[in-house]
């Protein structure tokens, strides 16, 4: 039986329970049209109420991809010249993790916090590919 796609998934990281889910959303333009497709994981520290949740955005860009239909799967990210991840992957989001909390994320700030995606990226795919050490300077 599948996973339910919109149900909170858990991870627990260095002793600490977080729950993440995956959304994908667009704008609309003025003719009604949908634009601006971004992909939006959100990992919420637990207890709910112990800290804001980060939320890691990847939006659609020049050399960039994010999912909008076949032939890509519906959590794919990537540079269409580059680094790829998939967000269904608990590997790849424990390796988004990663890298924010390396970059300065405090998970018990009570504000969410919101991140460009992009940014994280090639170093999370370095981590998730065994290429790349965090706790190293």
């Amino acid at each position: 039986m599948p996973r339910r796609s919109k149900k909170p998934r858990r991870l627990v990281a260095d002793g600490r329970v977080y729950m993440w889910t995956m959304r994908h959303s667009h704008r609309r333009d003025g003719d009604g049209r949908s634009v601006d497709c971004r992909q939006t994981l959100t990992l919420s520290p637990q207890p709910a109420g112990s800290g804001g949740p980060l939320r890691i955005v990847f939006a659609d860009g020049p050399g960039r991809y994010v999912p909008g239909g076949a032939p890509m799967g519906s959590g794919d990210v990537g540079l269409t010249r580059g680094e790829s991840l998939n967000l269904h992957a608990p590997g790849a989001v424990r390796a988004l993790l990663d890298v924010a909390l390396a970059r300065g994320w405090q998970p018990g700030e009570r504000r969410a916090v919101e991140v460009d995606g992009w940014l994280l990226l090639e170093a999370a795919a370095a981590v998730r590919a065994g290429e790349a050490d965090l706790a190293s300077p």
